[in-house]
């Protein structure tokens, strides 16, 4: 077979090939990406990977390779490596939950948190349905004030001014995308070092919430503090929210189970409102000293006056239905601190901090977390890695380990479903246990390039839209037949 031309050799083939070059130069460069994508041999196939991952904005690509051996006579069962993949590398989900990074993975994560907190609310994937007939509730709790800030709706009357010359009040109304809501009336008096200081310990304070309310049904039953943990176990799971102002509070479903979890029931003394007058007691109960600085006054750091809890019955006429309390707490793990007009990335310096478009009140917060985090006795706390945070380092949901399934298993079962459709054997795990698995998996870097991202949005809506049409379209049976 003739070799192709060069074209740096053959005249007509180089007129051709410069031709084709100066014509790609006067394209954008999202077009000319998208020409070479086009020309790639194996595109169906980067396609494929790429629908895999759901759209996901922000794809991990590993290369590597495994196979299944028979364990008692090394045949090769199956073998599978990313050598004949596009670019010789595997696509997989970033599994990023900020809907700020990757909507599609984000979607998806907040999908398994739905069915993670409610297995734990009514039953299913492995927990028993007992668990409905369980004392529940679902309990808001919420930062104190560090001073007073403008509110949605009738805004503080105004009052005297304070000393800085500002006035305590405002005297507007204020609608809901004011931007004005959650910006103190006066910087100068707001307690920025408490604000951030409550941010970086509220994982704590909500531990110590969970210790006092064993502590507090113990003494409401008369029942020793080490007793009444062998005769009840509470089980929660909680989500952390940020307000307006940039203080985190937390939804959370608290229940009460039997010794042995879920699967057996509280004693019947365990009712329903003693589980919602401990929570209330053991909330207001919880105080913990500010860590020691000369930078700040002394102080100890506890939660709101304001406290929701409501009890869930599951009943037709209930307040609160469980299905509604799950996609409440899905919702806001897609969420994070950009809902209080901050940042998703790490800051790196205080001059960064300077050229951020944020509100005053956010920089102030950011800058304040920075500050104190160069203390050598607040170092601890890590608040110049979390300063973005706003201080705030805990995860973004919690759960206790009896509460309900995991998310490890969700994607588990989920992938296995997904395998058993298109009629494939999973990649990365044994298939019993006559069976060896030999892998080896190093990463080879992350993103899309701007045509990739194009096209990887538009495969993102297409699954979205379709969810929402075959969403739609059960509701529509499900009216039908009632």
């Amino acid at each position: 077979m003739t070799a192709a031309p060069n074209p740096y050799t053959d005249p007509t083939a180089r007129r051709a090939y410069l031709s084709r070059e100066a014509r790609l130069r006067q394209l954008p460069a999202i077009e000319r990406d998208l020409v070479r994508l086009g020309e790639m041999s194996d595109l169906n196939r980067w396609l494929e990977q790429i629908r895999a991952t759901g759209g996901c904005a922000e794809p991990v690509y590993l290369t590597g390779h495994t196979t299944t051996l028979d364990a008692g006579t090394g045949e090769v069962l199956r073998h599978y490596s990313t050598a004949t993949e596009p670019g010789g590398r595997l696509a997989v989900r970033c599994r990023n939950r900020r809907a700020t990074r990757c909507p599609s993975c984000s979607r998806e994560y907040s999908g398994d948190t739905f069915h993670l907190v409610r297995s734990g609310l009514i039953g299913g994937k492995g927990v028993p349905e007992a668990v409905r007939t369980h004392p529940r509730l679902f309990v808001t709790l919420t930062a104190p004030s560090f001073g007073p800030v403008h509110r949605a709706g009738e805004c503080h009357r105004a009052r005297r001014r304070c000393e800085h010359g500002g006035r305590h009040g405002c005297g507007r109304t204020h609608p809901d995308t004011d931007p004005l809501i959650g910006q103190p009336l006066c910087a100068d008096c707001y307690d920025y070092p408490g604000h951030v200081l409550w941010n970086a310990m509220a994982p704590a304070l909500w531990k110590a919430f969970r210790d006092n309310l064993y502590h507090h049904v113990a003494a409401r039953t008369g029942t020793g503090r080490t007793a009444v943990r062998k005769l009840i176990r509470v089980s929660t799971a909680k989500v952390a929210e940020y307000q307006k102002r940039g203080a985190v509070h937390f939804h959370a479903v608290v229940r009460f189970d039997g010794p042995a979890g879920p699967a057996s029931s509280p004693p019947p003394w365990a009712t329903a409102d003693l589980l919602l007058e401990s929570v209330r007691t053991a909330a207001a109960a919880v105080a913990l000293p500010r860590p020691e600085s000369a930078a700040y006054g002394d102080g100890r750091l506890s939660f709101g006056t304001q406290l929701d809890a409501h009890p869930l019955t599951g009943g037709d006429g209930a307040r609160l239905t469980d299905d509604a309390v799950a996609a409440y707490v899905a919702k806001y793990t897609s969420k994070s601190v950009e809902a209080a007009g901050a940042v998703d990335r790490r800051i790196e310096s205080i001059a960064e901090i300077q050229a951020l478009h944020v509100t005053p009140h956010v920089r102030a917060l950011i800058s304040t977390a920075w500050r104190l985090g160069g203390l050598p006795e607040l170092q601890h706390l890590r608040l110049r890695t979390w300063a973005h945070m706003l201080g705030y380092r805990g995860h973004c949901l919690t759960k206790t380990h009896a509460y309900s399934t995991t998310y490890g298993q969700l994607r588990t079962d989920r992938a296995e479903h997904v395998r058993t459709l298109a009629g494939t054997p999973a990649l990365f795990v044994d298939w019993d246990s006559d069976t060896t698995t030999e892998s080896a998996w190093r990463f080879a870097g992350t993103g899309h390039t701007p045509a990739e991202a194009l096209i990887a949005a538009g495969i993102a809506e297409d699954l979205a839209t379709n969810r929402e049409m075959a969403r739609e379209g059960v509701s529509s049976q499900r009216c039908n037949s009632g």
